[in-house]
């Protein structure tokens, strides 16, 4: 396993997101509508706005993916983190984390967001083993009924 830098408009990226933004649109709960798709903007994830990151398997399979964008001076935006169902429980979804918070922190941030939805449960188990505190929502992602922050210092 290891993890490669790329723009979102490579193809893998776009597999990837396309999976990410498919699983989640089935597994949206339904009182809250239809989830809405938004594609990330390639130029918020080129440092130094962010990154992004593919997680690749044996055979440099693209398994997973993530990245971050500055929402200001000292603060970046966790977006779009991904695994394959066959990928997941084998810890990377942590190792993707780490990744993510340490290029904010070379990147000048002291601390990380992020929003998601209830319904994804183990996306708030991870968040939670990461250290992250929930806080009031932070912007008006329509997907979103969580927010969290993680400090970096």
């Amino acid at each position: 396993m290891h993890l490669v830098e790329t723009p979102v408009t490579d193809p893998d990226a776009q597999l990837l997101l396309e999976h990410y933004f498919a699983s989640r649109g089935d597994g949206f709960p339904p009182e809250l509508g239809t989830y809405r798709v938004t594609f990330p903007d390639p130029t918020k994830f080129l440092p130094p706005h962010g990154v992004f990151v593919v997680l690749r398997g044996e055979g440099d399979v693209p398994l997973g993916c993530g990245g971050i964008r500055r929402l200001d001076d000292a603060t970046f935006e966790v977006k779009h983190v991904w695994l394959e169902p066959a990928a997941r429980g084998q810890g990377w979804a942590g190792i993707l984390m780490q990744h993510l918070e340490d290029r904010a922190k070379s990147l000048g941030a002291a601390a990380v967001l992020l929003d998601t939805n209830a319904s994804l449960l183990g996306a708030a188990k991870l968040y939670a083993r990461r250290d992250y505190e929930n806080i009031p929502a932070y912007n008006d992602n329509p997907n979103a009924t969580n927010w969290y922050r993680k400090d970096l210092a």
